[in-house]
């Protein structure tokens, strides 16, 4: 068990060490001179070469690539981004003031596709074959395949301005998050509603509920005590990396709305080519997927006690003994 884990962590440190230096090479390719750029936002619109070669040491762009990225790596292990190139302030300042609003949206985007999911997916199986069943099936593929920022727009145009159910312009309070919330969980909460019909399908399958049948158990007691728990780990396995995906997922949700999140933030670093925020936004993004595999590793361990088992080991072979 604590070998499994320590290997699990140590592919998780390689993933995010190869995606840092993966990332970090767009600051190679960034057009222009960022000094400029950073020099421009702080106000200074002339600046003398001896203050571009400064700002440049500051910046950690003038150097050899490798050390470069091994002191940009150091920095980034402790918190610090670096610098953004548009505004001139630390990125990890501006992230800690926009952070709580997309982890606000993500969290209430999170219950919604999960309570979504778990509607339809129970529904579809508790009627498989039936009229109603094709019919959540078809719901479930139309909130997959339709884009958010399209289901966004229909909720602005229709529910928002038409029949003024809500704001158009979210302000990042609680007050506010039900539809951009709503609008980023529709397409999780359709693909987790089907992998959990497909996984309580192939569960209620089995022999041994036969058995318990035979004994006399009630259905809601197969469900739950035989079915739910055996269909629950292709299930959270999906929640646990679409929940990550979420975050992958805010910008769009945060730009139609206008949401004041770390999405919407990038989004405008994307239209000003400020790469430290766009490498800072992307680490996070990768950092969270990876934290969200590992705890759902965990979590699945603790439910299926068959992961728990060490492989067996082979016993060695004995050597034939030559008999004269």
């Amino acid at each position: 068990m604590l070998r499994s884990a320590a290997f699990r962590i140590g592919q998780a440190l390689l993933t995010l060490w190869v995606t840092s230096i993966c990332v970090w090479a767009l600051l190679l390719l960034a057009p222009g001179d960022p000094a400029r750029t950073v020099l421009a936002a702080r106000g200074v619109a002339d600046p003398t070469p001896a203050l571009i070669a400064a700002t440049r040491r500051q910046l950690g762009l003038s150097g050899p690539v490798v050390p470069r990225y091994w002191h940009w790596l150091e920095r980034a292990i402790q918190g610090d981004f670096g610098t953004s190139w548009q505004t001139g302030q630390p990125v990890m300042q501006a992230f800690a003031t926009h952070l709580p609003a997309t982890a606000r949206l993500t969290l209430t985007a999170m219950l919604i596709a999960v309570v979504l999911a778990l509607v339809l997916g129970l529904a579809s199986a508790a009627t498989a074959g039936t009229w109603t069943d094709g019919i959540i099936r078809t719901v479930t593929v139309l909130m997959v395949v339709t884009p958010g920022f399209l289901i966004g727009l229909f909720v602005l145009d229709i529910l928002v301005v038409h029949l003024n159910l809500g704001r158009v312009v979210s302000d990042g309070t609680w007050s506010t998050v039900g539809w951009p919330a709503a609008t980023l969980a529709i397409g999780a909460a359709g693909y987790w509603a089907r992998v959990l019909r497909v996984s309580l399908l192939e569960a209620g399958s089995a022999s041994y509920l036969l058995v318990s049948q035979a004994r006399g158990t009630s259905a809601r007691r197969r469900l739950f005590v035989h079915v739910l728990p055996n269909a629950a780990a292709p299930f959270l396995t999906v929640v646990g990396l679409g929940a990550a995906g979420l975050l992958g997922g805010a910008p769009i949700a945060e730009t139609v709305y206008s949401w004041p999140g770390v999405g919407q933030y990038t989004v405008q670093a994307i239209d000003a080519r400020d790469l430290p925020v766009v490498v800072t936004y992307t680490m996070l993004a990768v950092a969270t997927y990876i934290v969200a595999s590992l705890l759902i590793d965990l979590v699945l361990v603790a439910i299926d006690p068959r992961l728990r088992r060490e492989p067996a080991r082979r016993p060695r072979p004995r050597s034939a003994r030559v008999t004269a």
